[in-house]
């Protein structure tokens, strides 16, 4: 998704988007994984609450996230999962506050929370192995001329 698309989208959108992404194959419990569950009429239904008939407990697509108890609006959350993800030397907490025009530490712990979550399965595993990287060049410092190059350096 573009970060146009996601600057237009609205929170009802942004929710449906999310719940889309979370659960693919049809809503089931946050608590428990029934799939049993009825979407909650009303202010509870346009915030998009869910009850599970099973344990008799509600919820939405952020419990059990790291979006959960937070009153930052989910078209910022995902504005920052695009902006943190998508760029290509990471974003500063200080960078994302002046994006998104939020407070710095609201910022500051929006992006711990991104990284934090990086670090875990399944992406903590995906550079095991043989790792392949184009234009690297290994060696020490380059002596005589200054300038672009491998010249004294191991490909």
């Amino acid at each position: 998704m573009l970060l146009i698309e996601i600057a237009r989208m609205t929170e009802k959108q942004a929710r449906k988007y999310l719940e889309n992404i979370r659960w693919p194959d049809g809503v089931t419990c946050a608590y428990c994984d029934d799939e049993n569950v009825c979407k909650l009429g009303g202010k509870a239904g346009e915030l998009g609450q869910y009850k599970c008939r099973a344990c008799l407990k509600k919820f939405t697509v952020t419990v059990g996230t790291i979006m959960h108890a937070s009153h930052l609006p989910l078209v910022k959350w995902i504005l920052a999962f695009h902006l943190v993800c998508s760029s290509k030397k990471g974003m500063s907490a200080h960078q994302v506050h002046r994006t998104l025009g939020i407070k710095y530490q609201t910022a500051w712990h929006l992006c711990h929370r991104i990284r934090h979550c990086m670090k875990d399965d399944p992406i903590a595993n995906s550079l095991s192995g043989v790792v392949e990287v184009d234009e690297t060049y290994v060696g020490g410092k380059r002596k005589g001329k200054r300038g672009r190059g491998a010249g004294g350096k191991t490909p």
